[in-house]
């Protein structure tokens, strides 16, 4: 068997690959030797930020700013279910074709390849990658109790369709716990990690992705289906899991004045960014080591999980999921943000367990002070 060097294990990971397809092909499938599981991390380990413990089967309170531990065992939350007597919202879906995008024609990795450190600038990643077509699949949640013709508040979704959300919402907005909202939930254009159509959406750091959605995701939704999106941008929010996570942010962070509110699970505050950006050098990494620090407070509220056996790579210093998000729960409480931070224990990256257990609590805490259009 050849040896992997740490530098070549990481690409693989953050190429979303395999590290056995840098090697030569194996006898068979029980001769490759299993990928190492991520260690166990502790919430307590000294450097990150200070969490308060909640009762196994808690969850954070709605109203409270900080860092909570969750955990050992999930149930999914009754919101999670479909109950008795509440109201269905409808589910559109679509479909949109990359060659009518002005913004993502369309690229893919090379089958079979990764990304390798360029000679010339050990920094960079030289990654075969070219065009390619892809179809994007698009959900639409309405609500029942959207009245045809009014502005309404909305959450765009990554990597959709994302039932749990719109079971989620018919429940909330039932009970008049959320806002009376339109979601959007919306497919990648494919692949994953740099090289690929999802890594350039969503792990790019600029505003790219949001002007996407802006100008030819919502306005097809407004005519399509009969909805009117709010302009107001405290009445918008975004998620994700994972690169999707990330893309929430870099959404509301590059376009403060179209979405202040904002969740994630797992987010990948990471550097997984490629092409290589002299601006932003450790891509999403840089929330945290640069951009949230050194900028004014922006009006963003942010609500973020993270798990215990969360993804890592030990190859460079930037590929550690839960130290990134301890870091940004460290820098947004030093600059006043709005957050809340839940570190789930006995879970994995972007744990289906773990958003079934949060996911209503969390929209809760996300669309604090939404009233009427004007947060308070």
């Amino acid at each position: 068997m050849v040896r992997l060097s740490s530098t070549t294990f990481l690409i693989c990971l953050a190429a979303g690959l395999d590290p056995a397809m840098a090697q030569p092909p194996a006898p068979s499938a029980a001769a490759r030797p299993p990928r190492t599981p991520p260690p166990t991390r502790d919430p307590n380990t000294p450097g990150y930020v200070k969490a308060k413990a909640l009762p196994d089967g808690a969850n954070a309170p709605i109203n409270k700013d900080g860092n909570f531990i969750i955990g050992p065992t999930y149930k999914p939350a009754p919101e999670m279910i479909a109950q008795e007597g509440v109201p269905q919202g409808t589910i559109h879906n679509f479909t949109m074709e990359s060659t009518d995008s002005k913004f993502y024609p369309g690229i893919k990795r090379a089958a079979g390849t990764f990304g390798r450190p360029d000679p010339a600038d050990p920094k960079k990643l030289i990654v075969d990658s070219g065009p390619a077509p892809y179809t994007r699949r698009v959900a639409v949640y309405v609500p029942k109790q959207y009245v045809p013709g009014t502005a309404a508040p909305f959450i765009v979704g990554a990597d959709g369709p994302d039932k749990a959300l719109f079971m989620a919402l018919d429940n909330l907005i039932a009970q008049k716990r959320v806002p009376v909202m339109i979601a959007i939930s919306i497919g990648n254009g494919s692949g994953d990690a740099q090289g690929s159509q999802r890594g350039l959406e969503y792990d790019t750091m600029s505003g790219k992705y949001a002007e996407f959605v802006e100008t030819e995701v919502l306005p097809l939704v407004e005519k399509q289906y009969n909805v009117k999106l709010t302009k107001d941008p405290d009445g918008r929010a975004t998620m994700g899991g994972s690169s999707g996570g990330s893309a929430a942010l870099i959404m509301a962070w590059y376009h403060p004045e179209w979405y202040h509110r904002v969740l994630t699970y797992s987010g990948t505050y990471v550097n997984q960014q490629w092409p290589y950006n002299p601006e932003t050098p450790h891509g999403a990494w840089e929330f945290h080591e640069n951009l949230i620090p050194k900028s004014p407070r922006k009006p963003i509220r942010l609500w973020m999980h993270v798990s215990d056996r969360d993804n890592l790579s030990t190859g460079d210093a930037y590929h550690d999921w839960v130290l990134a998000n301890e870091k940004m729960a460290k820098v947004l409480a030093a600059k006043g943000y709005h957050y809340q931070f839940v570190f789930a224990k006995n879970a994995g990256h972007t744990d289906r367990a773990v958003k079934q257990h949060t996911l209503a609590q969390a929209l809760e805490y996300v669309w604090q002070g939404y009233k009427s259009g004007r947060a308070k």
